[in-house]
């Protein structure tokens, strides 16, 4: 099980949202630098990186710091946030981004995914966010009227090599995530299942091993706020 410890960035600080909604935003002390160095130093392999910035815009707004981020520390990176293009993806190619998101842009443009897979082997991960079953889009702003399962059932062939399933209700609210949902996106997806949003402490981590099909779980308002400690976390993330 693969514990990804979260950045997201916005106006180059480290922030958390609520349910995805930019007005319920906390701002954090520490830099994304130094949130990185803080997650390398108690031995977290994985991380996970959103450009809020880029969700808004559809630009690689952040680049820099994520650049600065991947060149510095020795983690596997994935990240996500105005991801619209193929030259985006290839930025993030460049710098070394292991896995690179894809969320709006693939469920407007189905075609654009396939290409993405295609010309990108194994680099590709599809972050679907969901409201209510319906996947949102536009840094969570909009409603695609379409439902998880069937989308993913589109594009299961595609050769994603890492699926994202983010439950907005349960984002940033600390009341464990939505295990129902992602196990039923789990059972019919083609390629291994990351849990996102509202993890809540080390049980719901442990309850996330219990998954088939899941090889890992992104943690991050619980880490700010202190309800889950960085050592106890580190242990776990360390347990095959």
């Amino acid at each position: 099980m693969k514990i990804f410890p979260a950045i997201d960035i916005k106006d180059k600080k480290c922030v958390r949202l609520i349910k995805g909604d930019f007005n319920q935003k906390t701002e954090y002390e520490m830099s994304p630098v130094e949130q990185a160095t803080q997650f390398i130093d108690k031995g977290f392999k994985n991380l996970h990186i959103v450009d809020l910035d880029g969700a808004l815009t559809g630009e690689t707004v952040n680049l820099d710091i994520i650049k600065e981020i991947v060149r510095k520390f020795d983690f596997k990176v994935e990240v996500g946030g105005g991801v619209r293009d193929f030259d985006s993806i290839q930025e993030y190619a460049d710098i070394g981004v292991d896995k690179v998101i894809l969320g709006s842009a693939a469920i407007k443009d189905k075609n654009f995914l396939k290409k993405a897979c295609k010309r990108f082997p194994k680099k590709i991960a599809l972050g679907l966010d969901a409201k209510d079953g319906k996947l949102s889009v536009s840094g969570w702003k909009e409603s695609s009227g379409i439902s998880t399962l069937d989308f993913l059932n589109e594009v299961n062939d595609y050769s994603i090599s890492r699926l994202i399933f983010t439950d907005i209700n349960k984002d940033g609210t600390k009341e464990s995530p939505n295990f129902e949902e992602t196990l039923k996106v789990a059972e019919i997806s083609n390629c291994p299942v990351v849990i996102s949003g509202g993890v809540s402490s080390i049980e719901d981590i442990k309850k996330a091993k219990t998954l088939q099909n899941v090889e890992g779980v992104i943690v991050g308002k619980a880490i700010y706020d202190g309800d889950v400690k960085l050592e106890e976390l580190a242990k776990e993330d360390a347990k095959k």
